[in-house]
């Protein structure tokens, strides 16, 4: 479709339902960190309980999220968004609802499809219905909306904690989508792939052998502090190394993948995706350990840990979409390194965090920066992403960059606990756990400088203005780039050659991939 104006009563609707959608999705990531301690005192879990409530959720997601994507390409993204609403909605009650732990674990692994189907719809719908010129700041303000839905989460969910239980910490997601649902289909119009690709089979081997590897993986570093190095931890290991080696290879060979390796020769969007990977390990990480110190071992309620963490809240409303035009303005490159270095600063600042700790003088100084890190950097990110395919693959690069980030997050919550020495029982003592707090805001920040790092040694910087045309081009039939005709060639491209008299000058671009992909 691609005419909606972003300014229109239309546009208002499809990008209220974008934002309610991914929210939902958002909100129930950050509410189920404050209700933790809680989770765990009321079915008498340890640590690798509590690592699975966040981890089960987030292998589903991110081994299904590229076939959410496909589903949406193909059948209609709206029609796939309002199918994953409701099924999410459905396994948030079945969380809420659950009498023990296992059942509790089985509930979020069955939340992670429903997100599976609705996070890459939320955003397709925005690239696929706005006007190119106005996509900037449609994703700009989904960007900062649905931040600030992920950043009020630990306020709502120490609120519900602490008020009628942490069971409605799953439980406020059905209201939520009985409003999405219905203004989704009344308001949003129907879009879907026009490209013959589109009706080709669907990779169920790559999702499957791609879940089966996260979950080993995730599995052997979850057990790993309480069971060593024993059969138990080391076969799930192997087997999930090897069962992604296979995944691989069989992405490599089929006809139609579910993660193409022919999308990895664009090197920005390689770039972008290898970012978001450090950038979103390292945030669920922090979120995942931060909250817990608050509670465990500066003694703050579940309602004091999520209002403490409120400053992300106001800094991502008020600026994420200023963010996302000043991205388009000077180029993703700076945006993306200067962020994450803030990032990194602001969780170092955390380590001053401990028993006692004043709030303004500890706490609020890391969020503020934490936060302005955090608006740099994620509505260019995500700009990026779309804005280096076209349009009739926005789905699956939507679903390829969701994958990574969730994917990266699920292998840093399972990790991170292991690397900073981190026992089975480590949050029942504050004094254990501010010791291995103290190792963990260290690693989240050495990996968000690494993002920072690729960002700035591969993103290209912004292109300089095109320079006015002063004479008629140098070939009557060039259609090339030519210094005085047009814009200043990108670092990489071909340099200008006229075409011989007998053969019409090519159309494809750079490569047989077009213009900016590896050949």
């Amino acid at each position: 479709m691609s005419d909606v104006r972003l300014r229109s009563s239309q546009g208002r609707w499809v990008l209220l339902t974008a934002v309610l959608g991914s929210g939902m999705a958002m909100l129930d990531s950050t509410v189920v960190n404050v209700a933790l301690p809680r989770i765990g005192q009321d079915l008498h879990a340890d640590l690798a309980v509590l690592q699975w409530t966040v981890t089960a959720y987030l292998l589903t997601l991110s081994a299904l999220i590229l076939l959410g994507g496909a589903l949406g390409d193909r059948y209609g993204r709206r029609r796939i968004f309002v199918i994953g609403v409701i099924w999410f909605a459905t396994a948030s009650l079945l969380c809420g609802l659950a009498p023990q732990a296992g059942v509790l674990i089985a509930a979020r692994a069955l939340q992670g499809v429903g997100g599976a189907l609705l996070t890459p719809g939320s955003l397709a719908l925005i690239q696929a219905v706005f006007r190119p010129d106005d996509r900037a700041r449609a994703v700009g303000a989904w960007s900062g909306l649905g931040g600030v839905a992920a950043a009020i989460g630990p306020f709502v969910g120490g609120w519900l904690v602490d008020g009628p239980g942490w069971r409605w910490v799953f439980f406020v997601n059905v209201p939520l989508a009985l409003v999405c649902v219905p203004v989704a289909l009344r308001h949003v119009p129907e879009t879907r792939e026009r490209d013959a690709a589109a009706r080709r089979g669907f990779d169920v081997a790559g999702a499957v052998l791609g879940a089966l590897a996260l979950a080993g993986v995730t599995y052997a570093l979850i057990e790993a502090p309480g069971r060593g190095a024993s059969p138990g931890v080391v076969v799930p290991a192997v087997a999930g190394v090897l069962l992604g080696v296979a995944f691989v290879r069989v992405e490599g060979r089929r006809a139609d993948p579910m993660l193409p390796p022919a999308i990895f020769r664009i090197r920005l969007f390689s770039a972008i995706n290898a970012v978001t990977v450090c950038v979103y390990a390292a945030f669920s990480g922090f979120f995942f350990l931060a909250v817990l110190q608050l509670q465990v071992v500066a003694g703050y309620s579940a309602l004091q840990a999520g209002v403490a963490l409120l400053p992300t809240t106001v800094l991502m409303l008020l600026l994420s979409a200023r963010s996302g035009e000043l991205g388009q303005r000077i180029g993703p490159r700076i945006p993306l390194t200067v962020g994450p270095v803030l990032c990194a600063a602001g969780m170092l600042l955390m380590i001053r965090v401990g028993p006692g700790a004043s709030y303004v003088a500890d706490v609020l100084p890391a969020l503020v920066v934490l936060g302005m890190g955090m608006v740099t950097l994620v509505a260019p990110l995500t700009s990026t992403v779309l804005a280096s395919v076209d349009v009739d693959r926005a789905g699956l690069a939507s679903g390829i960059n969701n994958a990574a980030a969730r994917a990266a997050g699920l292998i840093a919550v399972a990790a991170l606990p292991l690397l900073a020495g981190m026992g089975p029982e480590a949050y029942r003592s504050a004094d254990q756990f501010a010791a291995t707090f103290r190792r963990a805001m260290p690693l989240c920040a050495a990996v968000l400088l690494v993002g920072a790092l690729i960002a700035w040694l591969t993103v290209r910087p912004a292109p300089r203005p095109a320079t006015p045309p002063t004479k008629e081009p140098c070939h009557p039939e060039c259609t090339y780039h030519c210094g005085v005709a047009s814009p200043p060639l990108d670092p990489g491209d071909t340099p200008h050659q006229p075409p011989p008299t007998s053969t019409p000058p090519p159309t494809g671009g750079d490569g047989p991939e077009g213009p900016g992909v590896w050949t």
